[in-house]
């Protein structure tokens, strides 16, 4: 149940809810608001004579059923990745390889990306693959060429953790954590990365709608972690012309949502390395704070998805235009 605390609540109303909470085995779970007002979860029904008491009025808004993540709370969020601030007046960009293959490979990449204007370095070292026969990434040995990467170009990084026993190995390497869209609905692991001292990339469900996504997210924040970046990446639909839709809609409706900072995949989203940039300067136009780019110096020979990855030099267009519209779009941090 959710209740609407009024401003001027008694305090002898707010114990009385923590009590009848308590005795059903589900501590109250609070929120108080700039303008006075709080927002209670139980699991379960209140007593309706708690219900009736001063200050007490039920609510079902499901704007407040993610109250950590909704606007109400807070008008914006920056999240801090390493020195980078995501969510600020600068759009960032993360790119890199979509898995990491190798020392060298990773430590040229990460040069070549700098170059051409991200500041936030991303390589997978652990990939949830389709086919159990597909590359899935050097595992620890990954994650050490990632942060050796960090030391040379002073990038952070960011790479994606799969299961709860891996966060903690992850989070000594990584500067920020990513749950995969396969992941965006694995509460055990949203429960993790939200007891962990490093922001959290939230990818949406291919197959999820904008209310789950930020459902997802309120794990991690009622978990104890107020630093989450979400991350539009596309939607299954029914044209086979593409291998997701990017859904531009989504981004806008976040910001008029959530405090939390939003960014768009365009190379998951389009499954082309010919519609990549476009969909990445569209995604800014629409109000994202920034991009996440699959990036290989030759991309035809990248052991995964290279049909979406595209080139150092393609990047280094897509920054400069990114900053461009970016400077157009948006103002103090709000489109306008």
């Amino acid at each position: 149940m959710i209740v609407t605390l009024e401003a001027g609540t008694p305090q002898s109303t707010r114990e009385a809810i923590n009590a009848a909470a308590a005795l059903m085995g589900s501590p109250a779970n609070a929120l108080r608001y700039d303008d006075g007002t709080a927002v209670v979860v139980v699991e379960g029904d209140l007593p309706a004579d708690v219900l009736e008491l001063p200050g007490v009025r039920a609510s079902f808004d499901k704007h407040k059923a993610y109250m950590h993540v909704s606007k109400l709370a807070r008008e914006r969020s920056v999240v801090m990745v390493g020195d980078v601030a995501v969510g600020g007046d600068e759009p960032v960009v993360m790119a890199g390889p979509c898995v990491v293959e190798g020392r060298e490979e990773t430590l040229a990449v990460a040069r070549a990306v700098r170059e051409a204007g991200a500041t936030i370095l991303r390589g997978g070292a652990f990939k949830p693959r389709t086919s159990p026969y597909a590359f899935q990434g050097l595992g620890e040995l990954g994650l050490q060429h990632l942060a050796e990467a960090r030391e040379e170009t002073g990038m952070p990084v960011v790479t994606e953790v799969m299961e709860p026993d891996q966060v903690e190995m992850v989070a000594h390497y990584a500067d920020m954590l990513q749950v995969g869209s396969r992941n965006m609905q694995n509460y055990p692991l949203l429960r993790k990365v939200g007891t962990i001292g490093r922001p959290v990339l939230l990818k949406r469900g291919f197959q999820a709608t904008v209310e789950e996504w930020l459902m997802a997210a309120e794990y991690i924040l009622a978990s104890g972690n107020p630093n989450v970046v979400l991350c539009e990446r596309g939607i299954r639909a029914f044209d086979p012309a593409f291998r997701f839709t990017l859904d531009l809609n989504a981004v806008p409706a976040a910001k008029e949502l959530t405090h939390l900072p939003v960014v768009v995949d365009p190379s998951h989203g389009t499954g082309k390395r010919s519609l990549v940039a476009s969909m990445a300067l569209a995604g800014i136009a629409a109000g994202a704070d920034g991009l996440i780019v699959e990036v290989h110096p030759a991309p035809e020979t990248a052991k995964c998805d290279a049909a979406q990855t595209i080139t150092p030099a393609e990047l280094a267009s897509i920054s400069r235009k990114a900053r461009a519209i970016r400077e157009v779009v948006v103002e103090d941090g709000v489109l306008v």
